[in-house]
């Protein structure tokens, strides 16, 4: 999800030619769920499951009531239904939201796009309390209009308030409560099937001292229905940032000192340019002069023209088996977003360092979600042939990145443009988040890295330096113990997880208590709960949907062959050789 404009208009020119303009009006994002007389089919904001398979579910509802989303889980209920919620965008890339037995007609969507008209502002207590399909710029927009500010929040602000803690979405700091949203959670409302002398579905509020908020706050939507989500607030107050884009020398000796010393501190790590970028975020006294904000330049519109070449152009390189070309766009890219500090903004554009804003415009965004601009859209809107990539997100424990981080440089300085691919995107972002009470929160103090990379249109089309990011993948969550973002990465990061969090025993036994019939399972989430790896098929670990073990996984016919990791040495990836015949 990350903007070409600037690079792609000439790279248009000199590769395609002129194209002429089609759209007269601008994009916005498509609904998840698109209806007709056959039933429903569920997408997410990509148009792709990572499986590649649609989801079909008979019928979906649109409560605007707490009552209502009571009445739609007790139909359910009484009628022996599987049950998923998806909200207004629906920007999970694993199947959280596909429900069980949907071919079958016994399931339904609950959808929260309606149910979004209560912000509730407790400035007494420093709280606020809104309804679970709010959105996140609503409500961050409401909450400093009352003189407050919302402490954490994901960088990406197009989910809702049930959402971005169902799936344990995040900012990043090490300070306070942490840069997780749902640590701030301090109560919330569940609704739950009950029985038919209780209407067959009741609201179940958890409180900040109730022992279920611990497994309610992030649950996946597997307890319930979340309706009404509380969070703590503080006095409003802005933020001063800056960018220092330096050498990468020593960056697994600096990251945790980093994280300790700026609130709101993240690194962003190009491996092909052997540079860092270094945020010096923190905050600062209202009264302090600045009005800027950060408009994070891959969420910004994108011409739509400018997303069809940038994916064009990626095509073409890959199938050409281009490097050197990968490369030059990693040094523009990198270039350009120092010139124009990747978003950041004094007013209009960016004048310079330290750009200081009010929190509601510093912590989060997404221009292109309500862009009005003629012939525009978001990069990755699947109706445009855009943008498409993987983008994986591993959570390690604060005190095993540094080593990882090593053994990612003896990857890369193999091959430096092996990982051009990756730095044409944003490199490796670096954030941090605190230790969580939530059962399937992290454990310890934690520092989260994400990075994305090119995606082939189809499934058996294998990708250009394919075996580096399975072997950095398989490194982050085999080598080095990481934990999957839950709305993110590719399905063999899930594997074998229920060891990697202390408190899973209790988040299934809340579970067992709350939802006894499993009516708020699905065939994905069952997948990774209870340990069910998916059969392994020719191709499978192309896309990631298993780990090769014999060449048949990969695509010999194309001459990717199943080969251990160079550093990782247990790694198991699919590896390109000219020499094998094709």
């Amino acid at each position: 999800m990350f903007s070409f404009r600037w690079l792609l208009g000439a790279l248009h020119l000199a590769i395609w030619g002129p194209i002429t303009l089609t759209m007269t009006h601008a994009m916005l994002p498509p609904p998840p769920v698109q209806c007709n007389d056959a039933g429903c089919t569920l997408y997410n904001s990509y148009g792709v499951w990572n499986d590649r398979k649609d989801c079909h579910v008979p019928s979906i509802t649109y409560p605007t009531t707490e009552e209502e989303l009571r009445l739609a889980v007790a139909h359910a209920n009484q009628n022996n239904l599987k049950v998923k919620v998806v909200s207004r965008f629906s920007h999970t890339i694993p199947k959280l939201a596909c429900p069980d037995d949907a071919q079958h007609g016994s399931s339904m969507l609950i959808s929260t796009l309606k149910y979004n008209s209560s912000i509730e502002i407790d400035a007494a207590n420093l709280a606020v309390t809104a309804d679970a399909g709010v959105g996140l710029r609503e409500l961050i927009d409401e909450v400093e209009r009352s003189g407050l500010s919302l402490v954490p929040a994901p960088y990406w602000e197009g989910v809702s308030v049930g959402g971005v803690i169902s799936t344990g979405a995040h900012g990043s700091s090490w300070w306070g409560k942490g840069g997780a949203v749902h640590d701030h959670v301090i109560g919330l409302n569940l609704i739950v099937p009950a029985r038919e002398s209780e209407g067959y579905a009741k609201i179940i509020r958890i409180g900040a001292k109730d022992p279920l908020l611990n497994a309610a706050k992030v649950s996946l939507g597997m307890l319930g229905v979340i309706s009404k989500v509380k969070l703590s607030l503080e006095p409003a107050f802005k933020r001063s940032v800056a960018y220092n884009f330096t050498d990468d020398a020593h960056i697994e000796d600096i990251f945790m000192d980093h994280g300790k010393k700026y609130e709101f501190a993240d690194v962003t790590w190009y491996p092909s340019r052997h540079t860092a970028v270094y945020r010096y975020d923190y905050r600062v006294p209202l009264s302090t002069s600045g009005n800027g904000e950060y408009d994070f330049l891959g969420f910004q519109p994108n011409s739509i023209v400018v997303s069809k070449t940038t994916r064009s152009s990626e095509k073409l390189l890959e199938s050409g088996r281009n490097v050197n070309g990968k490369c030059a766009l990693a040094t523009t890219f990198v270039g350009f977003k120092k010139l124009v500090a990747n978003g950041l903004k004094n007013g209009l554009i960016f004048t310079g360092y330290p750009v200081v804003g009010h929190q509601g415009k510093m912590q989060t965004s997404g221009s292109c979600l309500y862009s009005t601009r003629i012939d525009t859209s978001c990069a990755w809107d699947p109706r445009i042939g855009g943008l498409f990539f993987y983008e994986t997100t591993a959570i390690f424990p604060a005190l095993k990145f540094g080593d990882f981080l090593r053994d990612v440089k003896k990857l890369r300085d193999l091959k430096p443009e092996n990982f051009c691919g990756v730095d044409i995107y944003n490199g490796f972002l670096i954030r941090f988040i605190k230790a969580s009470q939530a059962y399937l929160g992290q454990s310890e103090d934690s520092v989260v890295l994400d990075f994305n990379y090119y995606r082939a249109d189809d499934s058996s089309t294998p990708r250009l330096n394919q075996d580096v990011w399975e072997e950095v993948e398989q490194m982050a969550f085999f080598k080095y113990g990481a934990k999957p973002h839950w709305a993110k990465n590719r399905n063999l990061a899930f594997l074998d997880l229920q060891h990697k969090y202390p408190s899973f025993s209790k988040f299934l036994a809340a579970k067992k208590q709350l939802d006894p019939k499993n009516m708020f399972s699905g065939e994905w989430s069952n997948e990774i709960l209870y340990g069910k790896e998916a059969e392994k098929a020719d191709g499978c670990a192309l896309e990631g949907q298993c780990i090769c073990s014999e060449d048949i996984h990969c695509s010999p016919k194309k001459g990717y062959f199943c080969e251990q990791g160079l550093v990782y040495k247990e790694a198991r990836v699919c590896r390109y050789s000219s020499s094998a015949p094709i």
